[in-house]
């Protein structure tokens, strides 16, 4: 069954409420005495999109896609364009590989813990992301460590902490100013002696200096490879969606230095550029694997790609 039963299904259409309500509120100004789409109607539709924080390169493939189909059928009739912009936003989103939290190796074998790095500067929500994670591997029957690898932040280990305990997860934490590398290296060292499923490795959310940032990266890829060769099995980016392009950017900076393979992005709720969901994917080709839409332990949802568009759309009519 998928995750998107009828009560997340709720807290999505809730959470994406400002954005929908803008977006829709746009929509509906810019078809307002128009019974075709036209060149007018497609400026403003630009304009929306990229208000929205679609981003220009996304917009403009959206753009380019509805003007096809106007050369194909000629003529289009305004109440068709929510249906058209649904299939399109959908198409350009890249499909999550993981179903449920019960199974997070995707097509891996098991047998070693699943080994997750999660990168992302201070203050996108990224321990909080963390924790909820682990809640909803153990609320799926997964033993799960943490690791506070995030040793250049004094709180990082006691945030760490304390969402180890509210989640019923082990924790490896030597505090501040450790060796991030030691930290990953213990905490994996320890997750196979335990067998444990899913390993989950905070480290410091900084940008300032892209050398070093490569490097630490490196180094703590390094030595959780001495200890499970084919990990870490994901690197997990945490942005911020209520920065709207910022986080674009920040998604821009992260994978220069490493290979991200998989995106978290908080605080929906809380913002009218849930848009930037539909450009970042697009534009980086990288799966949106979490979503936050809302500060509760168990408001941090799978995305699913069709879930998502269909919200932002909700309650919309032809």
């Amino acid at each position: 069954m998928s995750i998107f039963n009828i009560f997340s299904k709720k807290k999505l259409d809730t959470g994406l409420l400002r954005t929908r309500e803008g977006f829709l509120s746009r929509l509906g100004k810019i078809v307002t005495g128009k019974a075709i789409l036209d060149d007018e109607v497609l400026d403003n539709l630009e304009e929306t999109l990229i208000t929205a924080d679609v981003g220009t390169e996304t917009t403009l493939k959206i753009i380019s896609n509805i003007q096809n189909r106007i050369e194909k059928e000629k003529k289009i009739g305004t109440e068709r364009l929510n249906e058209i912009l649904k299939e399109d936003i959908s198409s350009l989103l890249i499909a999550n590989p993981m179903e449920d939290f019960s199974s997070p190796w995707g097509g891996r074998e098991g047998g070693s813990p699943y080994v997750v790095l999660v990168v992302g500067v201070n203050g996108v929500g990224k321990t909080t992301t963390i924790g909820k994670l682990a809640h909803n591997f153990k609320k799926a029957g997964k033993s799960v460590m943490l690791g506070a690898a995030d040793t250049f932040r004094a709180a990082a280990a006691e945030q760490l902490t304390i969402w180890a305990k509210r989640s019923d997860a082990q924790i490896i934490s030597q505090g501040a100013n450790a060796d991030p590398a030691a930290v990953a290296f213990d905490t994996v060292s320890s997750s196979v002696a335990k067998k444990m499923d899913v390993v989950i490795i905070d480290t410091a959310g900084r940008l300032h200096n892209k050398t070093n940032l490569m490097s630490e990266l490196f180094k703590i890829k390094r030595v959780i490879q001495k200890v499970i060769p084919d990990a870490p099995h994901e690197v997990l980016l945490v942005l911020d969606a209520s920065t709207g392009q910022n986080a674009i950017e920040q998604c821009k900076q992260f994978t220069e230095v490493t290979q991200v393979t998989a995106l978290a992005l908080t605080k929906l709720d809380g913002t009218a550029k849930g848009g930037v969901v539909i450009g970042i994917s697009d534009k980086f080709k990288i799966p949106v694997k979490y979503i936050g839409v809302g500060e509760g332990i168990d408001d941090l949802q799978l995305f699913d790609k069709k879930a998502f568009a269909d919200s932002l759309f909700a309650g919309s009519t032809p």
